[in-house]
């Protein structure tokens, strides 16, 4: 089995890592990866990023937000997470389950004198405490197993990042399982730290011999081509989200109660309206032009609504707020 670890905790590069080595580096090879992220959260293939995200704690922190290629369900990724992966052949896919991946989790915590068991579909747990959620990726006769390992994450930011506000969202996509969750460390008898059980991590995760592969010039161009395409673009991470409706209630000092419902399509806004008590027009015919078919996003909104008379519609509103109500 070749190893690689990452040197980058950019989350747009590590996911086109990811993908690099399933599509594109020799499929008679199959690789175990670790890498880490900066703050990030990152959503599975078939979820409605807006649903997943607290987003005025997210601007706030300055937390990124990616999509990956597996499903299940959202996570967060900080540097007291570390994430593994394999990429495998796997001759009959049908009776290859997460567990399997998990089990190699379960016993090298086992040499650090923690006992963890799998739990669930997909994650794996400490005292009934979630500290690893995984995900699978197939395609032919080959499959990407990743999964989270938080060995001294700030539990406090995983909690609020993954907190959804009280705006009610309805939507055809999959909602995350939201559990307690815990770090490893507190659990080790020893005092280990992030470097050490990294090291037992390439010493046990795999059974067998590993060779250690450095990525080229060559590589992390491609690499970085697969990032700039998908992963840093807004069409992927939030435009790739199914249809689903929202509604959003705020009170604004000076303009007063705004109910706002619409519907959004890939990350796209195709029906607009509001009630409230506010003075104003509302939702005009000229403003729902402006609206529909602008992407559910700051800029765009900022650029779309740019010169726009929004005082007409909701009097004593500015831009900054409306657009806030919008997308937080």
């Amino acid at each position: 089995m070749i190893f690689i670890e990452s040197t980058s905790t950019n989350p747009a590069f590590n996911l086109a890592l990811e993908e690099y080595v399933f599509d594109y580096m020799p499929k008679d090879q199959e690789y175990f990866m670790l890498w880490q992220n900066e703050n990030t959260i990152v959503v599975g293939k078939h979820q409605n990023t807006v649903e997943e995200i607290n987003a005025a704690y997210v601007k706030e922190r300055g937390i990124q937000v990616v999509r990956r290629l597996s499903g299940g369900g959202a996570v967060y990724h900080d540097l007291g997470n570390i994430n593994f992966t394999f990429v495998v052949d796997a001759d009959n896919i049908e009776q290859l389950n997460l567990q399997a991946f998990c089990q190699p989790v379960v016993k090298t915590l086992e040499r650090l004198g923690v006992e963890a068991e799998q739990s669930g579909r997909n994650d794996i747990t400490i005292d009934g405490k979630k500290f690893s959620g995984n995900s699978q990726y197939i395609k032919g006769k080959r499959i990407m197993h990743h999964g989270t390992l938080m060995f001294d994450s700030d539990l406090s930011v995983v909690a609020g990042a993954l907190k959804v506000t009280g705006d009610k969202i309805q939507s055809k996509g999959f909602k995350s399982i939201r559990s307690r969750v815990t770090n490893i460390r507190p659990h080790i008898p020893a005092d280990v730290d992030l470097e050490r059980f990294k090291q037992v991590l390439r010493e046990y995760m795999v059974q067998g011999e590993m060779t250690q592969y450095t990525l080229t010039k060559e590589d992390i161009e491609e690499v970085k081509k697969i990032q700039r395409e998908r992963y840093d673009t807004w069409e992927w991470n939030y435009g790739a989200s199914p249809e689903f409706q929202i509604q959003k209630s705020r009170r604004i000092e000076g303009c007063g109660k705004i109910d706002i419902s619409m519907n959004v399509e890939n990350g796209v806004i195709t029906d607009y309206d509001s009630r409230g008590d506010y003075f104003g027009e509302g939702a005009t015919p000229e403003l729902k032009e402006k609206l529909i078919g602008c992407r559910l996003e700051e800029g765009a909104l900022q650029e779309a609504l740019k010169g726009f008379g929004l005082g007409a519609c909701y009097s004593n509103l500015s831009l900054d707020d409306y657009i806030e109500v919008l997308c937080m």
